[in-house]
């Protein structure tokens, strides 16, 4: 069992933490989380992650109502990144789609260099 005091935060306070259905195993999506954001994830029993676009602690769902209630958080063999495992209510992307990962890198590469041409 790892203990919190035995994760390795980067330079900026932060670790990935990678989303997955816990039902269906799809990886949703991946954010950072900081110590505190980590601490209300633990106590809510919803995901918590820190914006670093916004600089702020963001409880996933509060405005949009797509939450994501925790199952289980599991720390990598190095302790520099999590794996929670979710019941998701609604789509993970701001987009809407069901996952953040729904390009393939041929898909992504083709529309870029489409718009760039």
């Amino acid at each position: 069992m790892t203990s919190l005091a035995s994760i390795k935060w980067d330079d900026q306070g932060l670790i990935p933490a990678i989303v997955q259905d816990a039902s269906t195993r799809q990886v949703l999506m991946m954010a950072y989380m900081n110590a505190e954001s980590l601490r209300q994830t633990l106590e809510l029993g919803e995901t918590v992650f820190w914006s670093r676009s916004r600089s702020e602690i963001w409880h996933k769902g509060a405005t949009s109502g797509n939450t994501q209630k925790v199952r289980d958080i599991y720390v990598d063999c190095d302790a520099d990144t999590l794996l929670i495992t979710v019941d998701p209510a609604g789509p993970a992307c701001h987009t809407g789609e069901v996952s953040c990962f729904y390009r393939t890198i041929s898909e992504f590469t083709a529309h870029t260099e489409d718009t760039h041409a």
